[in-house]
């Protein structure tokens, strides 16, 4: 299994739903956060995106330089840059990290939010738009040793002769992630993508998604990797881990988690229904267990306020090594986790579990100096890269 942490770049606390144990979201203490990953052996760490978040982008080039393995699962946003300039992005980020980028490609379910964004399409649309923004992308970056460039005439996406002079270090591309619950998130998975990701579902309803997933990769002659996401609330004993989970809700009141679910309710992703489903806004402080534990171990209390991912794996670490061995029976490899705060249940999350599980934890994973391509000497007139120099010129100016 490749395990991953998370950077919380919307703020992190002790408690969901209030300022009482809450930290801010500063550059030092995603640093502290990145780090700790970095040491205990994590793959990479998921950095969130949307109008609650700092920019994703922004937030890995800042921890590049403080990290040696860790790899960097950022979000594409279509709509909001163009394919073009999200190409180039992608291939600085990944030349300037050593190779350790990963794209996490994310259609929004949020129609404030993107209206905001200036993005005004249905669902339907967003996807159209999403699968053309991946062809260009992927086209771009796959044909950065041709002189030529790509032309694309699409919907909603337009380039005419786009091409890339710095090449990304992965061949063709960095690997590509992606999640969604909707028929046209699977058919995009399928077509698109290395590695399908699935909020933490009771294992029979991910084994489903999964399925479908499949079926439909294979139809076009493709295998993906799949993956989940999930908050973990270990300890030593289940009875402390429960303890934890009571505890990071006591001061979570129904006012609050009525206003949170009536948001949800207004979002038009399937993802989110689904996880609100799995809850239905039930809450019960004296035992929240009760109609929260939706699986053995697993429990939809994040939910309640959290959008996204909102459920988390509760137990001692031989329960919860338990679950995880589950999920993976059904295919997963790539397991993102979270816990509050985050900085704290880094280190507890490996120390705990890391041991009783079959980590990834290769040396090799660090990158040796690479030997970039590309074009050396400035770039003339925004395109043409400058000749190579003949041997009476280089001659000539070593006399």
């Amino acid at each position: 299994m490749k395990p991953y942490w998370f950077i919380p770049t919307h703020g992190d606390s002790r408690h969901l739903g209030t300022t009482l144990g809450a930290r801010a979201a500063t550059a030092d203490y995603f640093r502290q956060i990145a780090i700790a990953a970095d040491s205990h052996g994590y793959e990479g760490v998921l950095i969130p995106t949307g109008r609650s978040c700092e920019d994703p982008w922004i937030v890995a080039s800042t921890l590049v330089g403080a990290t040696s393995r860790l790899k960097f699962l950022v979000a594409l946003r279509p709509g909001l840059v163009t394919p073009a300039l999200a190409a180039r992005m992608t291939a600085t980020l990944d030349r300037l990290s050593g190779g350790r980028v990963l794209i996490n490609l994310v259609t929004g379910g949020d129609a404030d939010e993107l209206a905001g964004d200036g993005q005004f399409l249905d669902h339907a649309q967003r996807y159209e738009q999403s699968s053309e923004f991946m062809t260009i992308w992927r086209e771009i970056l796959a044909r950065s040793h041709e002189a030529q460039g790509f032309d694309f005439d699409g919907e909603h996406l337009q380039v005419k002769a786009a091409k890339l002079l710095f090449p990304p270090l992965q061949k063709p591309y960095p690997p590509l992630y992606f999640g969604g619950s909707s028929d046209a998130a699977h058919q995009l998975a399928a077509e698109q993508f290395d590695t399908y990701l699935s909020w933490g579902e009771p294992p029979a309803a991910v084994a489903g998604k999964i399925a479908d997933v499949k079926r439909r990769a294979a139809a076009r002659g493709r295998t993906l990797s799949y993956g989940i996401r999930l908050h973990v609330i270990v300890r030593e004993t289940e009875e402390e881990a429960w303890a934890a989970a009571a505890d990071l809700v006591k001061h979570l009141d129904e006012d609050t988690v009525a206003a949170a679910q009536a948001r949800f309710a207004q979002m038009d992703s399937v993802g989110q229904r689904r996880m609100a489903e799995l809850h239905r806004g039930r809450f019960d402080k004296r035992d929240v267990r009760r109609g929260l534990e939706i699986a053995p171990n697993l429990w939809a209390g994040v939910g309640l306020v959290r959008g996204g991912a909102g459920t988390a794996l509760v137990g001692s670490a031989e329960q919860v090594a338990q679950r995880i061995r589950e999920y993976e029976a059904l295919g997963i490899e790539h397991f993102i986790f979270s816990g509050y705060p985050h900085l704290e249940e880094a280190h507890r999350v490996a120390e705990l579990l890391f041991p009783l599980l079959d980590v990834q934890r290769d040396a090799s994973r660090q990158p040796s100096a690479p030997v970039l391509s590309g074009p050396f000497g400035e770039v003339i007139a925004n395109g043409i890269v400058p000749p190579g120099a003949k041997p009476a010129q280089l001659k000539e100016a070593a006399s």
